[in-house]
């Protein structure tokens, strides 16, 4: 039975979306993500190889949200079509800035580990590190897990992830930012990473000098002991002792190592506003 055409009732239109909008949406997320997955892929434990891509992503995404929720996202059409590649290229900048800030003072603990390898003949005690590719001396990842676990411990991941988000309102998108204050806070956070890492390894580089010289001289009295078989026990079994006698004062000193990178971190981020 077919009814005619007359009595048919016109459908209403469906209700749709706006494409428009929803572009400017999207729009507005990328630019908010592009300097938080910056930073995710340089800075120190959020960047580690052991993360997968996947996790950073949406850790990423949903911090792009928050960005979008509480602070002011410009929409893409504010830009012109030239401008809106150097604020992209800025914000990508900016992100690996305050990474790579972070990166070197977390590279203090990497470098005493080395220098106390070396000085302990452990130097060859190496294996293949995930984060930078190469092989790194076994107290060197000791050392730089002991820096982490001791960051994590004081939430000082929390407080550079909110110094990152507070970033958006004293440095919002589109702003060129101070470059001058981040090289003077990389160039700072260079010279405190090496006084950090001396302030470390010096007492058991000593102590360490010391062993290997009375084991100089003990060899040099008694010659018909063999150098290898005779020192590098003493001096293997020294420096586990040391090691483990220092686990006090080198967790102290790794804490404010990590209190020092806050606070750097912090400040840098503030000084690059004042561009």
């Amino acid at each position: 039975m077919f009814l005619p055409l007359t009595e048919l009732q016109p459908m209403g239109g469906m209700p749709g979306l706006d494409l428009n909008e929803i572009m400017g949406v999207m729009a507005k997320f990328m630019l908010a993500s592009v300097r938080i997955g910056a930073f995710f892929v340089v800075a120190p434990i959020f960047g580690s190889a052991t993360i997968p891509v996947q996790v950073r992503v949406v850790m990423a995404a949903m911090l792009a949200i928050i960005v979008m929720a509480y602070t002011e996202v410009p929409a893409i059409e504010s830009f012109g079509e030239l401008r809106i590649i150097g604020v992209l290229i800025t914000e990508l900048l900016i992100g690996i800035s305050a990474g790579m800030i972070l990166s070197i003072w977390f590279s203090a603990a990497v470098l005493a580990g080395e220098k106390i390898a070396t000085s302990a003949g452990l130097g060859y005690a190496a294996q293949i590190d995930p984060n930078s590719g190469g092989q790194t001396p076994v107290v060197s990842q000791m050392l730089s897990m002991f820096m982490i676990i001791l960051f994590l411990g004081m939430n000082g991941h929390l407080v550079v992830l909110r110094t990152m988000l507070e970033s958006y309102s004293y440095l919002p998108i589109g702003m060129m930012p101070a470059w001058g204050a981040f090289i003077k806070g990389g160039i700072g956070a260079a010279s405190s990473m090496f006084l950090a890492a001396g302030i470390i390894m010096l007492p058991i580089a000593i102590i360490m000098l010391l062993i290997n010289l009375a084991v100089g001289v003990i060899t040099r009295s008694a010659p018909q002991l063999n150098l290898f078989s005779f020192a590098f026990p003493i001096s293997l079994l020294a420096i586990f002792i040391i090691l483990y006698a220092s686990i006090d004062a080198m967790s102290r000193a790794l804490k404010d190592l990590g209190i020092s990178a806050m606070e750097n971190f912090q400040l840098v981020m503030e000084a690059m506003s004042y561009g």
